[in-house]
């Protein structure tokens, strides 16, 4: 990592050095992250085959996640994020290479599988953070929106292309027909070395500190900063909480009732990963559109916001309709597109929004507020599908993110609310 007063620069995003280092070290990473997340879930089940002991992993995964990542974003301001970035890095390959070692030595066992998800879980609420909050430093801004749509774009595609090159990592099989040690082993070891092989890429990359506050106070005071800063601008409020409704009312209906849907009325498990590979589909084609589209979303950001968040809750309105599986992946297709178009919108808006010196803290909250939203709306959801058929869970939430929607356009500023210059890189 060289640190300097200026980013380099390129006459387009393509050619900017900086770019190309995170782009393709990215690329490498979230490739890699793939094997580790079917391989730990396959260690535990081979070890156990138990659905409890699954879900716990899962848990110590996600939980530490959740817990720390604000801490994270305070770490990654108070000390450059692509250095935590890095160190992150550092800490997921030792781990992977210590259980793929001992894994190889004949020591699996279900507490060194829990011992892993922590650490990854740990180590993941320092690196997402500081993750977000490199490419304002690395490159000008007039480049935040398609770089962001190019990096989340090249994301959507490793979750779609990873899974299938994991699954022949570990398509070798034991005496007993389960897939063997080694093989997951190698899989832990494959992951380890797209860590490392990022965290290389990375010492390549010039990084603007000039607007990077130096750390005067304690790590408890710097995080309440990073939300009191959050809370008093009004946009970034408001948005926030506005945000946090979306994730209650869609990621659940996602997560739990979309299994049922399939199960219901579609042909099972097929339909299923035919409805997430065509939402994921969906998605990426959304992120990669919405590069396209920077000076309209700069303009009118907040009105395109509630607009296609009413347009998603149509879809959903109509989710809970379907009768044949062309339906709903027609719908998951167009419902991830939007999704896909926003979610690079709002992250180039919130870098665009906050100083560099609390953007580590602002995405942290971010982040937060879907890792710990999720798991409610799922259980939530859960709860209503005793009671209610598919088809009323969905319309039900559909309708709730049309209302907020609508609300959030009656009663608060989001609608006149644009790209912001004032941090600016040029």
């Amino acid at each position: 990592m060289r640190a300097t007063a200026a980013p380099v620069t390129g006459d387009t995003l393509i050619r900017n050095s900086n770019f190309r280092w995170l782009l393709g070290g990215g690329l490498v990473s979230m490739l890699g992250d793939q094997f580790s997340m079917l391989a730990l879930p396959w260690l535990v089940l081979s070890l156990t085959g138990d659905s409890l002991s699954l879900g716990i992993s899962v848990a110590l995964m996600g939980g530490p996640r959740a817990v720390l990542i604000i801490l994270g974003g305070t770490v990654a301001d108070r000390y450059a994020p692509i250095r935590v970035m890095m160190i992150s890095k550092f800490a997921n390959a030792a781990i992977l290479l210590i259980l793929a070692t001992l894994l190889l030595l004949g020591q699996a066992s279900l507490p060194l599988a829990y011992a892993a998800a922590l650490a990854l879980g740990v180590a993941s609420a320092f690196g997402i953070p500081s993750g977000t909050a490199i490419l304002p430093q690395a490159l000008p801004a007039r480049f935040l929106q398609q770089a962001n749509s190019l990096q989340m774009g090249a994301r959507q595609l490793t979750l779609l292309a990873g899974p299938l090159l994991a699954a022949l990592v570990l398509s070798s099989k034991d005496a007993h027909g389960q897939t063997s040690i080694n093989a997951l082993a190698l899989a832990f070891a494959i992951d380890a070395l797209t860590f490392l092989l990022s965290a290389l890429t990375l010492k390549q990359v010039t990084m603007n500190t000039s607007r990077l506050a130096s750390a005067t106070r304690g790590m408890w005071t710097e995080t309440k900063a990073g939300l009191a800063m959050v809370w008093r601008d009004v946009a970034l409020r408001s948005c926030y909480v506005y945000w946090a409704v979306v994730a209650f009312f869609v990621m659940g209906p996602l997560q739990v009732a979309l299994p049922v849907l399939a199960q219901e009325r579609l042909q099972g498990a097929a339909a299923l990963g035919v409805l997430l590979g065509t939402h994921g589909a969906g998605t990426l084609l959304g992120m990669l559109a919405s590069g396209m589209a920077a000076s309209m979303l700069r303009r009118r950001f907040g009105t395109v916001l509630l607009v296609v968040d009413a347009m998603v809750g149509l879809l959903l309105m109509a989710l809970g309709q379907i009768s044949a599986s062309w339906q709903a992946a027609a719908l998951l297709l167009l419902a991830g597109a939007l999704g896909g178009y926003l979610q690079v919108a709002i992250f180039t808006w919130i870098q665009r929004r906050v100083l560099p010196a609390m953007l580590g803290r602002a995405m942290a909250l971010f982040m937060a507020i879907f890792l710990g939203l999720a798991p409610l709306s799922a259980a939530v959801t859960g709860w209503l599908m005793r009671y209610l058929s598919v088809g009323e869970l969905f319309c039900i939430g559909g309708a709730m993110l049309l209302a907020a929607a609508v609300a959030a356009a009656l009663f608060t500023a989001i609608p006149t609310i644009s790209g912001p210059e004032s941090y600016e890189r040029n």
